[in-house]
């Protein structure tokens, strides 16, 4: 049997992935000590692997695909085809921000004053590339971890991934200029990528994994309405596209299909009631396929 060597992400966007794959259809089990987590699906074989990694572990071939961050697949330079972007991240569904920062009372205020100056960093290819591109000569240092507590003692500036900002400003830190924006990626090898069977399989996978994405922040809305107040009831409703209307039993009255941010639920749902919608129901999704 055909079997795709797939690489899952252990560490920050370890439990997010598990997640998504569950959404998706995928259940994946994984025992406390072991890098080899079972899959219900006989064509897939996973194996955990730390997302700074992932991408050199699939270049050489020895996963066929695997999830790690675009800026994973940039500071090791790694040879693979991006399949997709899957955007996720271990907070919320959003991209991620490699940022220079410096303590909040410094007189840094732009990338030229690093000039001489010492850079700590988990990103020291990304970090150097960049300084380059501004014509800046630093020290970039490369760090094990907590980063944000080495400046200014060990550090003058550091670069660091944010989702929110909330960490940078916990340790007092001021955001000066964003040095890479960063998704989370499906990689493939490139040469199983010229594998119809493998090829095939990574794309159905992408396929469900985006709509478990697409899904996650949505919920479907079901309604009941007279005709005489559907183009009322209609004014009220955000949509996908254009809502799903179909007859009942009884000619007058319509049912409305839709889906609709659940963030903007409980702001709607007085206005369909006081437009005379009747019968609402709000349901989960497990997926959106575009």
């Amino acid at each position: 049997m055909s079997c795709l060597k797939l690489g899952i992400p252990k560490g920050s966007l370890q439990d997010a992935t598990l997640e998504l794959f569950a959404r998706a259809g995928w259940k994946i089990t994984l025992s406390s000590r072991s890098y080899v987590p079972t899959i219900d699906d006989p064509e897939i074989e996973c194996l955990m692997v730390r997302a700074q990694e992932m991408a050199r572990y699939v270049e050489t071939g020895a996963l066929d695909a695997g999830i790690t961050g675009h800026d994973w697949v940039v500071e090791t330079g790694a040879a693979v085809d991006e399949l997709s972007e899957l955007v996720y991240a271990k907070q919320r569904l959003a991209r991620v921000r490699w940022v220079l920062a410096v303590p909040e009372d410094s007189t840094m205020r732009d990338v030229k004053d690093l000039e001489g100056k010492t850079i700590a960093t988990e990103v020291v290819q990304i970090t150097e590339k960049y300084l380059a591109r501004h014509g800046v000569k630093a020290r970039v240092e490369f760090s094990w971890g907590a980063t944000e507590v080495k400046v200014p003692q060990l550090a003058d500036a550091i670069v660091e991934v944010t989702e929110t900002g909330s960490s940078l400003r916990a340790n007092r830190l001021r955001i000066v200029d964003t040095v890479l924006e960063s998704a989370t990626v499906f990689i493939m090898n490139r040469f199983a990528a010229t594998e119809p069977w493998k090829r095939e399989k990574a794309e159905n996978l992408i396929l469900m994994l985006q709509g478990a994405i697409a899904a996650a922040s949505k919920v479907g809305l079901l309604l009941n309405v007279h005709r005489d107040d559907l183009a009322a009831v209609l004014g009220v409703l955000p949509a996908l596209k254009k809502p799903t209307i179909s007859a009942l039993s009884d000619p007058d009255w319509v049912a409305i299909n839709t889906i609709v941010e659940e963030a903007v639920v409980r702001q709607i749902l007085p206005k369909l009631k006081a437009a005379k919608a009747q019968g609402i129901v709000e349901y989960p999704l497990n997926k959106i396929v575009l």
